[in-house]
């Protein structure tokens, strides 16, 4: 373990496919701020999710809807309070050593067993948000169609459009864009996601403010909306912490943001600052979308507040604010795949060295196009990676619900159970002491909420497809 561990030497599991040993010579230039990490927190945490947030209020109600709101941003302040902590691994014969991502912390503190089984979840995590967003970016296609088509016919007609062939064109422009290679290098792509989501999330914001100016009163009720039994409404509140948990935590991406980090002041006391900052305006972004949303809609108050029509008029904002969802979803989508690809061929070319379909790449020349390099087996398993996305989310395209497991099966383990036994690790806390008895609380408590969601959701999931 002796070169992986030496200072900047190791490369995080999830994002690139280079061994440590040929970064062996290259020292790391930090230059990241304050600033810097603000920013790629916020652009990780804000996104697609932020769309469910008002529906989540309208079930959970006036008082239950904003507590849990700000629950979630203090349980995400406190596990990413422990996960800066991590940072500096205290290897016995090298000293303090850095930690480069969040499968490394894993793998450095907990040991390989628990690194395998974390590593299944972060990639089952990544390919539920591809899914997500293969289901997203449809409604938001098929909420333009819509928009037109209330603003020619008049908001009584029907018009009703299918998901089915806007998955269809949405995955064909993600097998196209997939193979496009090092895509994940382009920072651009980032900046132009933060750019969009922000868009749209003012866009959501804005809109709700002026129905409730125009609406003279603000809706909804402290219970939320109605459900015909006890065990309908319990479904949709467990649900709706679901949705609550994929819109917060960031841990899986925390610690690559901390490497960035120039030092002193000391990485974690800038990273903890950055946390506060960053979950101090996505709180307030979410409660401003979400509680504007309720009030102005009530007990009819959307699943998506942008594709739901709450609202017809101005048209073209609408359309507008949708497209930026469509545009940030193209770029998200490969943000959160071309982890997964690295991982899965990198598996491949350690399986199979010899293997002339894995390892060799052919030139190809398309007409008025550069020639560039293709491998076989990357054509065939992103191929088939984004067609398979495309087809479970044809089967269930049911936005809240399907971000709800999302939301519910990765929040405890990354956000919560990684962090918590990391952190007993770096400081050596013993059992039963008090700091140990109250990170397990804290824990336990976070895993039943967890379970709770994730029921709520499946249920959801089954009644919007059966019932």
């Amino acid at each position: 373990m002796g070169h992986e561990v030496a200072e900047d030497n190791q490369s995080p599991l999830l994002p690139t496919s280079s061994s440590s040993t040929d970064v062996s010579a290259v020292l790391v230039k930090r230059t990241g701020t304050l600033r810097t990490a603000v920013a790629h927190i916020i652009t990780g945490v804000i996104g697609a999710g932020i769309l469910s947030l008002a529906w989540s209020i309208a079930q959970l109600g006036w008082i239950a809807g904003p507590i849990c709101m700000l629950a979630f941003a203090g349980v995400t302040i406190v596990s990413t309070y422990l996960l800066c902590d991590c940072y500096m691994f205290p290897h016995p014969e090298y000293g303090p050593n850095r930690v480069k991502s969040y499968m490394d912390a894993v793998r450095f503190y907990l040991g390989e067993k628990q690194h395998k089984v974390c590593g299944v979840i972060a990639q089952e995590s990544l390919y539920g948000n591809t899914l997500a967003y293969v289901i997203t970016s449809a409604s938001s296609i098929k909420a333009i169609q819509k928009s037109n088509c209330y603003h020619r016919e008049g908001h009584k007609a029907a018009c009703s459009y299918g998901d089915t062939s806007y998955m269809l064109l949405f995955g064909g422009v993600q097998v196209v864009m997939s193979q496009i290679p090092d895509f994940h290098n382009m920072e651009w792509l980032s900046v132009v996601a933060a750019i969009m989501s922000f868009t749209y999330s003012f866009i959501g914001f804005g809109l709700g403010f002026a129905q409730v100016i125009e609406n003279g009163r603000i809706q909804g009720s402290i219970t939320g909306v109605p459900a015909d039994s006890v065990a309908d409404k319990l479904w949709l509140a467990f649900q709706a912490l679901g949705d609550i948990a994929f819109a917060y935590p960031y841990s899986i991406i925390l610690l690559e943001i901390q490497d960035t980090l120039k030092s002193p002041p000391p990485e974690n006391k800038t990273m903890k600052t950055a946390s506060m900052i960053a979950i101090f305006v996505t709180t307030f972004f979410y409660l401003c979308c979400g509680c504007f949303g309720y009030a102005a809609f009530g007990n009819n108050t959307p699943g998506n507040l942008l594709t739901g029509f709450g609202f017809y008029e101005p048209y073209w904002l609408i359309d507008f604010a949708n497209a930026c969802i469509v545009l940030h979803l193209v770029g998200g989508y490969q943000i959160f795949s071309q982890p997964v690809f690295a991982f899965v061929e990198r598996w491949f070319t350690n399986k199979f060295p010899g293997s002339g379909f894995v390892n060799n790449f052919y030139t190809i020349k398309l007409p008025l196009l550069p020639s560039f390099q293709m491998n076989p087996l990357k054509i065939c398993f992103r191929t088939a990676y984004v067609a398979s996305t495309t087809v479970i989310a044809m089967i269930f395209p049911y936005f809240n619900q399907v971000l709800g497991v999302l939301g519910a099966l990765n929040f405890w383990p990354l956000a919560i159970y990684f962090p918590v036994e990391m952190y007993f690790v770096q400081k050596k806390i013993q059992p039963w002491t008090r700091k140990w008895v109250v990170l397990r609380t804290f824990s336990f408590f976070c895993l039943l909420v967890t379970i709770v969601g994730l029921i709520g959701s499946i249920q959801g999931l089954i009644s919007a497809k059966f019932g």
